[in-house]
């Protein structure tokens, strides 16, 4: 399994941006669609975004979309979530994840996800 380590996360106000992370080791991640899911505390997992193992094909969830782009780079073996206009909403813990698909990821099917970053988005 391809081991994923998240950074970025921090304090920042609403409106504010933040650009999350994400390093694979272990083993090269091409192969694997990936994406970003987040849990709130007190609420379920949500599947926030979701890239094809090519960057063609994304995914986003509604409550993200037009806010949030994902990107990743092959070469550098690392993903990238651009959070943009923070809502207190959107307060978390961001993991990454990997899986066969976009459409897997998007059924909430990771198969190796990483340890999370906070993210708290002050009012």
């Amino acid at each position: 399994q391809v081991q994923l380590v998240e950074s970025g996360g921090g304090l920042v106000q609403a409106g504010g941006s933040l650009r999350l992370s994400c390093a694979a080791s272990g083993r090269t991640f091409s192969p694997y669609a990936l994406g970003w899911f987040r849990q709130a505390s007190g609420k379920e997992r949500e599947v926030v975004s979701a890239v094809s193992q090519n960057g063609r094909m994304t995914y986003y969830a509604d409550s993200v979309k037009g806010r949030f782009t994902i990107s990743r780079d092959n070469a550098k073996n690392t993903m990238y979530l651009q959070m943009n206009s923070l809502k207190p909403e959107d307060t978390a813990v961001y993991y990454c994840g990997a899986g066969s698909s976009v459409a897997a990821l998007r059924g909430n099917n990771f198969g190796s996800w990483g340890q999370g970053t906070q993210v708290t988005v002050s009012s």
